[in-house]
């Protein structure tokens, strides 16, 4: 099959017109007509080589949602015509204790779409199905495709950390992922406190269900808290104030990391160990994670907020979402 796509042919470079010819079909194998394909900051990072593991020519897009169009010949959970979700993970080897245990996104030799092979920016694509995740009818494909980057990181993240029900839950920050983990959240019956430096995000995260809002000074530090919470989870990327945020935390609660921060953590240790609190990060989801979140959005009408972009455009909206010009996620429609 030929594939047409759009990739960076080099470091840091604008994305233009390339195509190839597809493998044939492993036996665990699907390829995907490609309907939308959302844009994350990690796209970005990937076109600038900023980790240093990125391959050229790069063809970005890992929040791919599109139709099966052919099947590999082990392949029984898809068929021709489903609908399907591919997030960051593509594969992995399934053996090891992690992958035996079902936490397939903890594997070594897990492989991220867009790190060893092509991505969505294109009209086809071709992954491991196992990665490849059948779509409730009640989720939009303009939507969908955040969801399974952005929205199985904060999901996975909460759930990770403990959260259920009837809980004190702390998001940090209401943008692509922030504004996801208040739905989520919330919508499944917790007490949400969100903490932002901008005063109409904590109006927009009110009415996505947040309960209480607490603005922030831009590099200062929080209020002493009133309320104690169980969970927080981070979605910034900046260092802040973090003992300030721990502060926030009940005894036994959990401060968990889904943004990453370049700079190393400094919080002191006895503020952990007199409350037994714990500090941990979580990375996208397992199979079992994704399918369980697509049921959980179905359910409860989880819904990231969007602006859409033809394909044509994916410079344009990637230079928008590099200035964070983009509430809350873009997606490109093939």
């Amino acid at each position: 099959m030929q594939i047409n796509a759009l990739a960076a042919l080099e470091k840091g470079a604008p994305l233009q017109p390339f195509s190839f010819q597809s493998a044939p079909l492993k036996s665990f194998d699907c390829a995907i007509k490609v309907m939308a394909c959302g844009i994350c900051h990690s796209d970005i990072h990937m076109i600038h080589d900023d980790w240093d593991i990125s391959r050229y020519p790069l063809v970005p897009g890992h929040e791919v949602i599109g139709e099966v169009v052919e099947v590999g010949s082990q392949v029984t959970h898809l068929k021709t015509g489903d609908r399907v979700g591919v997030g960051w993970q593509q594969g992995a080897c399934m053996q090891c204790r992690d992958c035996l245990k079902g936490h397939q996104n903890l594997c070594d030799q897990a492989e991220g779409l867009i790190v060893s092979g092509y991505g969505g920016f294109a009209d086809y694509m071709v992954v491991d199905s196992r990665f490849a995740f059948l779509l409730p009818e009640g989720i939009s494909t303009e939507s969908a495709g955040p969801i399974l980057c952005g929205g199985v990181t904060v999901y996975a993240g909460l759930r990770n950390a403990g959260m259920g029900s009837g809980q004190e839950i702390g998001v940090i920050g209401i943008g692509g992922l922030g504004h996801l983990a208040v739905q989520f959240a919330s919508r499944l019956g917790n007490r949400v406190t969100v903490f932002t430096t901008s005063a109409d995000k904590a109006e927009f995260a009110t009415q996505l269900g947040a309960h209480e809002a607490i603005l922030v000074p831009a590099g200062g530090s929080p209020p002493l808290p009133v309320n104690r919470l169980n969970i927080i989870i981070n979605t910034a990327n900046q260092a802040l104030d973090w003992l300030g945020y721990v502060n926030y935390l009940d005894s036994n609660g959990t401060f968990v990391f889904v943004g990453m921060p370049s700079e190393p953590l400094t919080i002191p240790v006895t503020p952990l160990t007199s409350k037994q609190r714990r500090i941990m990060g979580s990375e996208i989801g397992s199979p079992a994670m994704i399918t369980e979140m697509l049921d959980v959005v179905e359910k409860f009408g989880i819904q990231p907020m969007v602006e859409l972009f033809p394909l044509a455009q994916a410079n344009e909206a990637l230079q928008r979402v590099l200035d964070n010009k983009v509430r809350y996620r873009a997606v490109l429609t093939v």
